[in-house]
């Protein structure tokens, strides 16, 4: 990451002028009126500058029992109201405030305060503010809550029995997209970035983690403390929290490994990357997922969608820069495999869909009380990626577009950015192609890549994959005849392929389902006992196949695949990520008794 700067609370907009080193400037926060419907906050009205946690840990009662402080600027004269997102599972306590010049150094102030309904996924914590002594635009003062967590939707409580080393307990948190207003009153949107600084106690035998570095421990009093000096939104804070055994593996980089029960596949928190412990199996997908966390760091931590409404510029760039670094590493044909296996599922979602569904978008735009979580979606991966593989392609050199991206980072770090932003940036780094109007060449206007319906305007080359992905549609088209070649299969050996090679097989096979009975029984013949050896991945493809087809034999290898996967009863949490919650739905229906 670049060099430390002064924290600042940042949101570029298309009106605004464009800063030749931080983001503040000249560019007053209360004149940027972006709007985010997720978040019940008046953010525009204040500039965060740093927040603490104060939290004592409960597993007995599963709570989080302390106290935050924020530290918070009027941008205007006049404010009477503060009003943050926070959750009915969160029980606020008390607000008080402190303000330079309001009879002390440690003069408090106890100020009312009120919890109103906002969606099904939160609520806003009105406070009242003193208006003696007066607040001052651009003056800092801080107001301190007081409150108990209970059973919010950012904070997961595992009993012992449900972890690895099944001795203790373990608490883990998951902040994305609005979760984390369950875990802490915050101005809950992704426009708002601050430094921030924890400490937390805990009972003896536990070890604490957060999305932040280490700043002291006390092993007598079992307390931890935390700082983070970057600026990050508040849903990139979070905290785990067990009996967590540590292993060095290789230069500092942190990864904590969950419980099947971590609702999604990784999550990019800095300094401290979650991923779920299940794809260990599929050291392919493990190298994927760990890269495409790591261009996180760039792209979505140090330079972060404004809206949720704008994923894309976060997960389509980081999937761009997480392509790149694997084609270096690992080559070219390697990189286009896992393309193609992702924009094949793209292409499917697009069938379940229908070409004008709204939720294909770049810049998809969601009614108030929508959870933007359910904006989630290949789109914002692959049709993004897509997209800034064109923006590329029109450089005509990618080492010219590396440089671009490096800018662009430097230019924007620590901020919240648009779509607007990126595009305004690129066309003034490259003039050339903005005198060309490369923005509005028709059929591939940069606003039709943004708000229009369906599938990508255009891939990426991928023949350079054909060595990998050629041979998988040949089987499938073997496989696709009314009497499969026996002679013909065995040419293939799949114990041979990369993990990509065989689910893109299973997958575009899914995609043939249903298949005439006698197929299905030569299929199973030929790989179940294969298959039954190989990854996670591998499996649930090959089950869903079985499912599909009403498959019969092949039943308890489902049954011996969920009770191996699935023990603590959270059905389907890892894969409903990849859309494949029917199946389990269906699975658990029908075959655990």
């Amino acid at each position: 990451m670049a060099e430390l700067q002064r924290p600042t609370l940042c949101c570029c907009r298309k009106a605004l002028t464009v800063p030749s080193k931080s983001c503040d400037g000249g560019r007053p926060l209360g004149h940027c009126r972006l709007v985010d419907i997720a978040s019940a906050s008046n953010f525009h009205s204040f500039k965060l500058r740093h927040f603490h946690l104060d939290l004592h840990l409960n597993f007995a009662l599963k709570r989080m029992t302390g106290w935050q402080v924020l530290e918070l600027l009027p941008l205007q004269p006049g404010l009477q109201t503060l009003v943050l997102d926070t959750h009915p599972s969160l029980h606020i306590h008390s607000v008080d405030c402190k303000v330079p010049g309001g009879g002390g150094p440690d003069a408090v102030l106890p100020l009312t305060y009120r919890v109103e309904p906002f969606t099904d996924y939160g609520a806003s914590l009105h406070v009242s503010l003193p208006a003696s002594p007066p607040l001052r635009p651009h003056r800092a003062f801080q107001i301190t809550v007081r409150y108990t967590t209970t059973d919010g939707p950012a904070i997961w409580w595992l009993d012992a029995e449900l972890t690895c080393g099944r001795t203790r307990p373990l608490v883990f948190t998951q902040g994305h997209s609005v979760c984390n207003r369950s875990f802490f009153p915050c101005f809950d949107t992704p426009a708002v970035k601050s430094t921030y600084s924890a400490t937390v106690r805990v009972p003896e035998g536990v070890t604490v983690l957060m999305s932040a570095s280490r700043s002291a421990y006390s092993k007598q009093d079992r307390v931890f403390q935390f700082s983070m000096e970057f600026p990050v939104p508040a849903y990139l804070v979070a905290l785990v929290a067990g009996d967590l055994q540590h292993a060095d593996i290789g230069p500092r980089y942190d990864i904590v490994f969950l419980p099947p029960s971590f609702p999604i596949v990784a999550m990019e928190n800095p300094c401290l990357t979650f991923i779920i412990s299940s794809i260990l199996e599929s050291q392919e997908f493990l190298l994927i997922d760990v890269i495409h966390e790591i261009a996180h760091g760039w792209f979505g931590n140090a330079v972060t969608n404004a809206t949720w409404e704008e994923m894309w510029l976060s997960e389509g760039l980081a999937t761009y820069a997480q392509r790149r670094i694997t084609t270096e590493a690992y080559g070219e044909a390697f990189t286009c495999l896992e393309t193609v296996f992702r924009l094949d599922a793209l292409h499917r979602q697009m069938r379940l869909l229908g070409d004008n569904n709204p939720v294909s978008k770049l810049q998809a735009k969601f009614e108030q009380g929508v959870n933007p979580s359910s904006l989630m979606n290949l789109f914002t991966y692959e049709k993004g990626f897509c997209f800034v593989s064109y923006l590329s392609q029109l450089c005509g050199d990618i080492k010219r577009f590396d440089s671009f991206l490096r800018a662009y980072i430097e230019q924007f770090k620590f901020c919240s950015v648009v779509a607007q932003d990126l595009l305004d940036f690129f066309l003034g780094f490259f003039p050339d192609l903005k005198e060309s109007c490369v923005a509005q060449r028709e059929g591939l206007e940069f606003e039709r890549w943004l708000n229009g319906c369906g599938p990508p305007l255009c891939e990426p080359d991928l023949s350079a994959g054909g060595v990998l992905t050629c041979p998988v549609q040949r089987l499938c088209e073997v496989w696709g005849g009314e009497d499969p070649d026996t002679k013909t299969i065995a040419t293939f050996d799949l114990s041979a392929w990369s993990t990509f090679q065989t689910v893109l097989f299973l997958d575009r096979l899914l995609d043939r389902s249903p298949l005439p009975h006698e197929v299905m029984s030569h299929l199973s013949r030929c790989y179940s006992a294969l298959l039954d050896g190989m990854n996670a991945e591998v499996q649930i493809r090959w089950l869903q196949i079985v499912v599909r087809n009403g498959f019969y034999p092949d039943l308890p290898r489902v049954r011996s695949f969920l009770h191996k996967h699935v023990s603590d009863g959270r059905v389907g949490l890892w894969y409903c990520r990849r859309g494949q919650n029917w199946f389990f739905k269906y699975l658990s229906l029908q075959t655990i008794k």
